[in-house]
This record gives structure tokens, sequence and C-alpha cells, in this order.
């Protein structure tokens, strides 16, 4: 390679286009392994983000893209049949089908009186059928209120009426059958908890565990256990259940279990031969766990990867996982326990990046607000072909994740790699609310959404300026959902931002709380305070009532069908900014919902940060792209 050229910050050639992310890429969702067969799904933003239902190598179901929309985010949308096909929600109509291992389809559920009326998720082979989460908006379309969720039995060839297993309950999640059938365990909660507050786990139509936290993702073993990961003792460890007690298996400070913000999404797999293997979260960083049936020494798999998910028995000694590290991207693999050795089963679909353009993300700890610490994963440039100017520093830009109890994982995320191979560093903030450093750090944002995840982004920000790492007049925000809000809340009640980029952002608590779905309705009571006895908290954390102190430009990014955050939130924030003359950009895609799935899109919205962040940091992309039209 011939001696990198000077150029500044920003206008760094890269082979990391907006388009090379979106060629050819079809990203594992969910995998399964069935005697002998391996299935998985995969979006393909090719293909307008449909998510492709794949056996063995080969694409099934023609084009129906395997979704479902229950609680809006769906997850848990097909499951294995226990013999030689899967069960399969059709994004179209969200009605539930059974699919055959040649690809023969046919429906199971009723025909729905509209589209996505009744939706289905996180089921199992149970006798003859199917149990699985049913959530009704027959009813509450018809005569108001919210949708019903419960448990039903379907029958696996559509012959008989759907049985309810539990109804009652707001919310249902994990109904697991024993491996005999002649149990059933599930996992329910009601308004207000979120499934990470208050959970109670059922069994056999009892409540065994209730008023300790969150109890989560039930799994038999062989041998009849009940194995739960619950939050007691001050992290998602794993525990069985002996009697109305749970008995602890494997205890450590680290995070046992994500979020469900999606259905099934399992952090441990019990294999055939009933040795456990637990994904476990450090911070930022998994450790994949084997627990050995005899009752001895877990023992810490040598493995490359530093993200593991969606983990499912493949064996007597093994696991199939969808795996990443921050040289890789989500991978589909088999993991032989035993023998230490590990099988691709869909590797990336992307062609590999040259490893001189990646930047290796450094964990940070850094002082916020209150006396206390925040965390992040920070990216500095890395690009070959370039460097900056002498005495030059880069621009930063912040990300703050969704959730807010998601996190920022070590594995290689282009669309990060797409800024730091232009030379500008990265920080993926780990604010307070985030998951993976105990209950305590993820309870410290109740009662300070839009307060202490904004301090922790500014305190990131003014941390790598002071150590020298980044150039303090160009610090940039980014954030997606609740990362939107939190980016808002920066640019009105923080002036250390140059500009920010606010993707499907909340601007306003007081509508999202009377205009949102049944899953979120209640989540603010413990974020920021019971509506409307505390309107005036949620007015005075509202970005949107502050628009005479916005300052810095802004692009907002909105989907058009979006019903988490509904496209009205954004334009009331981008109406603010226009009229106060604050530059702002907005760019509404229609057909997109709580996040971009299509592949133009995709890259529209990449390309349009980019051109409005040149525009007001005043770097020339090497990139050929449209420039995006900033209103004045």
């Amino acid at each position: 390679m011939s001696d990198p050229r000077t150029l500044a910050y920003g206008s760094w050639p890269s082979p990391i286009s907006a388009e090379s992310m979106v060629a050819g890429a079809a990203v594992p969702v969910s995998l399964w392994s069935q005697r002998g067969r391996m299935w998985w799904t995969e979006s393909r933003p090719a293909e307008s983000g449909r998510n492709a239902l794949v056996c063995d190598g080969r694409d099934l179901w023609s084009s129906a893209s395997v979704r479902t929309r229950v609680h809006s985010y769906g997850g848990g949308a097909w499951w294995p049949d226990g013999a030689d096909g899967v069960y399969a929600c059709d994004d179209a109509d969200g009605r539930l089908w059974h699919v055959s291992a040649e690809g023969e389809a046919q429906p199971v559920s009723p025909d729905p009186a509209f589209a996505h009326g009744l939706r289905y998720a996180d089921g199992r082979s149970h006798g003859d059928g199917t149990v699985c989460v049913r959530e009704s908006h027959l009813v509450a379309r018809e005569h108001g209120g919210e949708e019903a969720n419960e448990i039903i039995w379907v029958s696996g060839d559509g012959s008989a009426e759907p049985e309810i297993v539990a109804t009652g309950a707001d919310f249902y999640a994990w109904p697991r059958p024993s491996p005999d059938g002649s149990r059933l365990a599930w996992v329910q909660w009601n308004h207000p908890n979120m499934p990470w507050d208050q959970t109670e786990l059922w069994v056999d139509g009892q409540c065994a565990v209730s008023g300790i936290g969150s109890v989560v993702e039930p799994q038999w073993g062989s041998d009849g256990r009940l194995y739960v990961v619950s939050d007691h003792n001050g992290w998602w460890n794993l525990y069985a259940l002996d009697g109305n007690e749970l008995t602890p298996v494997f205890e450590l400070d680290a995070e046992m279990h994500r979020p469900a913000w999606v259905f099934d999404d399992p952090g441990y797999a019990v294999c055939d031969d009933n040795t456990v293997v637990v994904a476990a979260m450090r911070g930022s960083l998994a450790e994949l766990w084997a627990l050995p049936p005899d009752g001895s020494e877990p023992e810490l798999l040598d493995l490359p990867w530093t993200s593991c998910a969606s983990i499912r028995p493949a064996g007597p000694h093994a696991v199939c996982a969808i795996a990443a590290s921050p040289t890789q991207e989500p991978t589909a693999v088999r993991i032989d326990v035993a023998g230490g050795t590990q099988e691709v089963i869909r590797p990336p679909a992307r062609s590999a990046v040259d490893p001189a353009y990646l930047s290796s993300p450094r964990p940070i700890i850094f002082p916020t607000t209150d006396n206390a610490e925040a965390h992040g994963l920070f990216y500095p440039p890395a690009n070959p072909s370039a460097q900056a100017p002498a005495g030059e520093k880069p621009p930063l830009l912040v990300l703050g994740h969704g959730g807010p109890t998601g996190a920022a994982r070590s594995q290689l995320q282009l669309g990060i790699q797409y800024w730091t191979s232009r030379g500008i560093a990265v920080v993926d903030v780990n604010y307070r609310g985030s998951t993976g450093y105990g209950t305590a750090y993820r309870e410290a944002l109740q009662g300070q959404w839009g307060v202490s995840d904004v301090d922790d982004c500014v305190a990131a920000a003014r941390h790598l300026v002071r150590t020298g790492e980044v150039d303090g007049d160009r610090l940039i925000i980014r954030g997606s959902s609740a990362g939107g809000y939190t980016t808002l809340c920066a640019l009105a009640f923080h002036k250390v931002f140059a500009a920010g980029a606010s993707r499907y952002g909340i601007a306003d608590l007081a509508a999202l709380a009377v205009d949102t779905h049944k899953f979120e309705a209640r989540y603010m009571d413990g974020l920021v305070g019971l509506y409307p006895e505390e309107a005036e908290v949620y007015e005075a954390r509202s970005p949107i009532h502050f628009v005479d102190d916005f300052e810095a430009p802004m692009i907002v990014l909105q989907g058009s069908e979006d019903v988490v955050v509904p496209p009205n939130q954004a334009e009331m924030i981008v109406a603010a900014l226009e009229q106060r003359s604050i530059p702002v950009a907005y760019l509404l895609f229609e057909g997109e919902q709580h996040g971009f799935r299509q592949a133009e899109n995709i890259v529209t919205a990449l390309e349009a940060e980019l051109s409005f962040f040149s525009q007001i940091l005043e770097f020339d992309p090497a990139d050929d792209i449209p420039p995006v039209a900033i209103r004045r």
C-alpha cells in the first residue's frame, strides 16, 4: 500500500460505502437445529427487509417474510414443530402457518378479520399442535381499549379452534412445555411493569414465583428440571425451580439475559444431555460458559466471539448461536462443547472488509453526574490510506443506543466503521439504564430518563475531549428511538454538540404517553413518573417545549408507519426548528416502521447524515453522495 495521504478528518476515502453495507447483506436473525437439519431466518435489506426462512441453505416459503408484530417489536416469529417442519408467522397478515422442510405451507390459525388482527409469537410444539402467545386486536378495534394478550394452543393442521390456555394478565411470554408434554411453564406480568421489572413464573396453571423482580426464560431439561433466569440477587443469573424456591445454578457478576424487547432471544441452552451453555455479558463483552450435567465446575469456553445471541441446543453436547466479534459480523455457528470446535452454518453474506480499515473498540469508564461512573466503547479513526494534518484532532460522533435498557456491544458494526474509516471517532455509550452492569445500574435510570442518560452522553464526550482524543468544537450526537430522545434532550438542554441526528426519536413525552402501543403504554411510569399526575415532569423533559433553547443544527429521520414513535413526534420538532431558522433536514421514509429495513432507505439515511454533518462541520466527504437539503 502506498503512503497515506494527508487529508482532513471526515474526508478520508473509505471502501465501506453505504451501498456496501446492504449489497448482498443477509443478517441471521434466529436459528434452530431440528433432527439434523439447520433452520434459520435472515433479514435481507435488498428484498425490502424480508425475513427469509431457510432450511439447510435452501430458501423456503416463496417470498413470505417471517415476522410477527406482537408487542410491536416482534421476535419469536417461528419455531420447530418437533418433526420435519416449523410453525411460522407471515408478516403479510400476521397469520400462523405450518411449513414443512420441503416448503409446503398451510395456515393453522384462523383467517383474521383484518390484517394483523390476530398475532402470534414465541411458541413451542405441544402434543399434536403448538402453544404460543397470541395478541388479539379484534375487540380493541371494535370497542376500544387495549388488545388482549394470552397463551393459546393451536392444532398442527388448523382443523380445530384455538384453545385458550392462560388469560387475564396484561402480558405473556415463554410458554414452555416439559419434554414429556405433561407440564407447562410460562411468564406473565402486568402494567406498569416491563419484563425486566417484575414478572411472575407460572407452572401448571399456578403461580410458582413472584414478587422478587424479573424472572424470565424458563427452559426444561430432559430430566424434568426447570431452569429460569432471575435478577433478584443483583444480576440476571441462572437458577432452577425447587418447589417454589429458586436454587442457584450459575452465579456471576454478569448478565445472562437481555431485556425482552423482542420474544425468544435465549441467553442459554439446555443440551440433550443436560449440559447447559450460558452466554454471560460482562459489560459489553460476552463469555460463553458450559455447565456439565454432573454438577462439576463450569468451564469458560475458549472462543473468539465477544457477542452471542439466540443460543439453542444442537445435539448432546452442542449448541448453535449467532455469534460476532470486533472483526466478524453476526454469524450463525454450531459449537461442539465437548470437542471445543465450531462450525460456521451461515457465514456473513457481505464481502469481508480489509481489517486495516476496522477500528477496534476500547472499553472506557468515565465520571458522570451524581458522583457516578458510566461506560462506553470508544472507536478511534482507522484508515491505512489516509492521515490527518499534524495537530488536528478528529470530530466525535456520540451514539446513544435505544431501549433505553439496550447496550453497546463489542462486535463488528459496519454502521460504526462507516464513520471511523472516514476519520470520525465514535463513542457508543452504555449510559445508566443499560444492560450488562447489573440490576442497580439498569435501574439507575428509573425516574431519571432524559436526565442521567443525557448526562452520561455529555460526560463521555467531555471525557474524550479532556483526554485529548477528539476535537471539542466538533462533537456530534446521534440516536434512534430512545437514543433519539437522548439526542434531542442533549441538544435542547446542553450546549456541547455542534450538530445532531435523531432517528424516530421522541420529542414530546406527554404525546407518547397518550399515543403509543400497549407494550410500552406504562413504561414511562417508572422512567419518568405517572401521567397525567406528574405532567409537569413530562413537560420539563420534553425537548418540544424548549425549542428556544435549540441552537445546534439537526437532521431528523422517520418511518411513516411507526406506531412506537409516530411521525407527528418528528414533525413537531422539525416545525419548531424551522420556525427558529435552525438548520434542519427532515427525511420521511414511506412504508418503514420503527427502524429502517429497506436497502434503499438504509443507504439514503446514512448518506444523508454524512452529507448533513459535512455541511455543518465544513469538511468535504470523499464520497460522491447527493447533498441533503437543509432548511434554514
